[in-house]
């Protein structure tokens, strides 16, 4: 049985949000959620659908960032045998998959404008072409919700997304607020997550002490509801007597307390970390892994290239210029290896490893450490 998904939280602006998904769920309304990266659009997106007319149909998501152009049109439209190299038969794309039911597209601004257009024609007559094909199949029955992290006003402005397409979309819209707006709610999703992961490690819930959860609901929050979820799983899996205390807390969250300098009469501005190297040491020191503290991230548009390939370079003075060992380094399987490079190479971030390997003897296997005041 399919377990429903619960918006969390005790804060007026989660209520508020829980309001406009109610509405949005008494009709078939195009709606865009907005939001930063991590807040949980596809919990509402989800939520919406779940309360509809249409939750016996299917609910297809798909991020549109994740997929080349050529690929996302044939993804999302389908395609016939012959129509391109590797395509040996016919395919139905997300829209046919979702007929009857309801589509999510996630990070619509990064569509190109080419997409945009196919995407525009579809909302206008509910009809595909299979790349391809010359002809168009009878009209689809989709709900189309779909998401962005992007002010979209803006990229109309500056002529990167379609204006006619944007008033398309945003019949309904419902802005999901970050977490730093919403302290009140860490404790609570806090609570939530621990005993989702305890329950999923077969450990008990740990306690989190009141410092610590004090520490937590002060922290900025830049990944969001996300990294939230991710710290929260590794608090259980770091915790061997049942307890959460400060020290226990990722160095980002505690950071502020360490970089206030034993000095008098002196005031010392936090050190700004690269988001590389404390990246590095949750994969190094942490023993999280690259695939949920680095992979998701960049996809979810929260890391940048230069910032993923400043990564893999301190992983490459940490192994050497050794690829193979960096898998296992960053908390992956061996079997991730070319999964690992595929990726790399895919998204312009692979690093050339025979410098490393040159590199003088008092520098090799020296890990790189994460500046501190």
């Amino acid at each position: 049985m399919k377990k429903s998904v619960t918006m969390v939280g005790v804060s007026a602006a989660i209520r508020d949000v829980e309001d406009e998904v109610d509405h949005a769920a008494r009709s078939d309304a195009k709606v865009l959620i907005t939001g930063e990266s991590g807040v949980g659009k596809e919990i509402v997106a989800r939520l919406i659908h779940e309360r509809s007319a249409r939750s016996r149909g299917p609910l297809i998501t798909i991020n549109c960032a994740g997929f080349p152009d050529s690929l996302l049109e044939s993804e999302l439209f389908g395609h016939v045998k012959g129509s391109f190299t590797d395509a040996h038969r016919d395919k139905r794309g997300w829209l046919e998959a979702a007929n009857g039911g309801t589509i999510f597209m996630d990070e619509v601004g990064e569509m190109s404008l080419r997409m945009q257009a196919l995407l525009l024609r579809f909302l206008e007559t509910g009809e595909i072409q299979r790349v391809g094909s010359d002809r168009r199949l009878p009209p689809l029955d989709v709900r189309v919700i779909t998401a962005t992290h992007r002010r979209l006003i803006d990229r109309i402005a500056d002529k990167t997304f379609r204006e006619d397409l944007y008033y398309r979309l945003n019949v309904v819209h419902i802005e999901v607020p970050p977490l730093r707006d919403r302290p009140e709610d860490v404790g609570v999703l806090l609570g939530h997550f621990l005993a989702m992961f305890s329950e999923a490690h077969s450990s008990p819930i740990p306690e989190v002490t009141p410092e610590a959860l004090k520490a937590l609901a002060a922290y900025g929050w830049p990944g969001n509801v996300r990294e939230l979820r991710n710290i929260a799983e590794r608090l259980v899996l770091r915790s061997r007597d049942g307890r959460v205390d400060v020290g226990m807390l990722p160095s980002e969250v505690t950071r502020e307390r360490r970089d206030v300098a034993m000095t008098t009469d002196v005031t010392v501005r936090a050190t700004v970390v690269p988001a590389h190297q404390v990246l590095f040491q949750r994969l190094i020191t942490d023993g999280a892994s690259f695939w949920t503290e680095v992979y998701e991230p960049f996809m979810a548009r929260d890391l940048t290239r230069h910032e993923v390939r400043e990564l893999i370079r301190l992983g490459l003075e940490h192994t050497r210029g050794n690829y193979k060992m960096l898998v296992t380094s960053f908390n992956m399987p061996p079997e991730d290896y070319k999964k690992f490079l595929n990726f790399l190479r895919k998204y312009q971030c692979h690093v050339p490893f025979q410098r490393f390997r040159m590199m003088p003897a008092g520098l090799q296997g020296r890990s790189p450490q994460v500046a501190s005041a």
